[in-house]
C-alpha cells in the first residue's frame, strides 16, 4: 500500500450525528425524518430567497429533492462528503445544513458550507455548526485544512467564517456562479488543524 493509499484510507467521513445540546447535527439522506417529511422541508429551504441567492440547492421539485437526498447517501456511503441536517433536539425539525467535502483528500484539504432557514438565523447557528463539523473533520478524518467560501457581499456568511475561527486569506475574483448568474468573486477562508479552537 503506497503512502497515499494509506493517507486516503483515514479521510473518510462517516456518518455521525454531532449533538450541539439545543441542536443535533444529523446525516442528510432519504433515513432522515423530520416533522412533515424531508422531501417537503427540503423544497421549502430550496424556496427560501436567501438560500437560493447564496446556496443554491437545485431542488425545485420532488425528484430534485430526491435525488439531492440520494447523492447525500452516496457521499455518506463512499465518505467523500458529510451532509448534515441542522434539527432542533426538542421537535426534530430542520433548521439548516452543515456540509464538508474534500477538495483535495489525500492532501486533507476540505470545504465547508452551511445555511439556515429564516426561523433559524441570528441564534448563532451558523457558527456553532461550522465550527462542530470542521473539529469533527479534524478530528476524525484527518483533515489538515478546512476552507471556507463565500460571495462577496454576503455579509453575513464573512461573519460566521470569521466566528468559527476562519481568518480572511484573499478575494478570489470571478470564481463562482450563484444560481445561474454571472460569475461572483468570493472571498476565501480557512483553518488549520492546528489553529486553536
Amino acid at each position: 500500500m503506497t503512502t497515499s493509499e494509506t493517507v486516503t484510507d483515514r479521510r473518510v467521513l462517516r456518518p455521525t450525528v454531532l449533538d450541539l445540546g439545543d441542536v443535533l447535527l444529523r446525516p442528510w439522506g432519504r433515513a432522515l425524518d423530520v416533522p412533515g417529511g424531508i422531501v417537503p422541508a427540503l423544497l421549502a429551504a430550496a424556496a427560501d430567497p436567501d438560500i437560493d441567492r447564496w446556496n443554491p440547492l437545485g431542488t425545485t421539485d420532488r425528484a430534485a429533492a430526491e435525488a439531492y437526498l440520494d447523492r447525500c447517501d452516496t457521499h455518506w456511503a463512499d465518505g467523500t462528503a458529510a451532509a448534515f441536517a441542522v434539527t432542533d433536539t426538542a421537535d426534530g425539525g430542520l433548521l439548516g445544513n452543515a456540509y464538508l467535502r474534500w477538495s483535495d483528500r489525500a492532501d486533507g484539504i476540505a470545504m465547508v458550507g452551511y445555511w439556515l432557514l429564516p426561523a433559524a438565523r441570528g441564534r448563532g447557528l451558523a457558527t456553532r455548526a461550522t465550527a462542530a463539523v470542521t473539529h469533527w473533520a479534524v478530528d476524525t478524518a484527518d483533515a489538515r485544512r478546512i476552507e471556507l467560501y463565500h460571495a462577496v457581499g454576503n455579509d453575513r456568511s464573512c461573519r460566521v467564517a470569521t466566528r468559527a475561527g476562519f481568518p480572511y486569506e484573499g478575494t478570489l475574483r470571478a470564481s463562482y456562479r450563484y444560481s445561474g448568474r454571472d460569475y461572483q468573486d468570493e472571498h476565501l477562508h480557512a483553518r488549520l488543524a492546528t489553529d486553536p479552537r
